[in-house]
């Protein structure tokens, strides 16, 4: 893209949003590293005390869930993803240009469809026709998803399953966002030397 040339403003809006949201993750996924490498120290010192505590596995379980699934979407949108450039490392750069923006689509068809299963998985529009009652809704739809608990901790799953529809919807932006890159439509953002953990913060 002629760098003379502004951006469309809905290429511009896309991809503030999904620099925005990548700030945020970043700040969670430092948060969540934290909360994980201390309850790893809290389970070792309760252990070898002879004092376990029961909920921290489950509590460390769950962290790591969050952590992978914020991690994932950010690395999405810093191109850090997993990527097999075989073909498009011997193909000029016009046509690898296009590979990158087909992949990019089909990674973001992919995280449309996440997102649109999990609207269905989740049903909120029959949880609140069931007046937020899990047990009415549960019976109705066969869908157990409100009336389920976490096993130790007793913390409700659609709660802790949350992480899934939010990572369709990051993905969703960043992927758009990535798209509207590599079609030339804005220029595409320079990041620090990322071979280190240092240039992802």
């Amino acid at each position: 893209m002629n760098q003379s040339v502004a951006p469309p403003l809905y290429a511009r809006a896309i991809v503030s949003l999904s620099e925005a949201i990548l700030a945020l993750e970043k700040r969670a996924v430092a948060g969540l590293m934290c909360v994980l490498l201390a309850l790893i120290i809290l389970n070792v010192v309760t252990r070898y005390s002879g004092h376990p505590l029961y909920w921290v596995d489950e509590s460390a379980v769950y962290a790591m869930v969050w952590l992978a699934f914020l991690g994932g979407s950010a690395l999405t949108r810093l191109r850090l993803d997993f990527a097999v450039t075989l073909l498009t490392d011997y193909l000029p750069p016009a046509a690898a240009r296009w590979m990158r923006a087909a992949s990019t689509l089909l990674v973001l068809l992919f995280a449309l469809a996440l997102a649109a299963f999990c609207w269905m998985w989740m049903d909120p529009v029959g949880i609140i026709r069931a007046g937020f009652d899990a047990k009415a809704f549960a019976a109705e739809s066969f869908n157990f998803l409100y009336t389920e608990r976490s096993q130790t901790l007793n913390w409700p799953i659609w709660a802790i399953s949350l992480v899934i529809p939010l990572f369709a919807v990051t993905m969703t932006v960043h992927c758009a966002a990535n798209l509207v890159e590599d079609l030339g439509l804005s220029p595409q953002r320079e990041r620090r030397e990322l071979s280190s953990a240092e240039g992802v913060n």
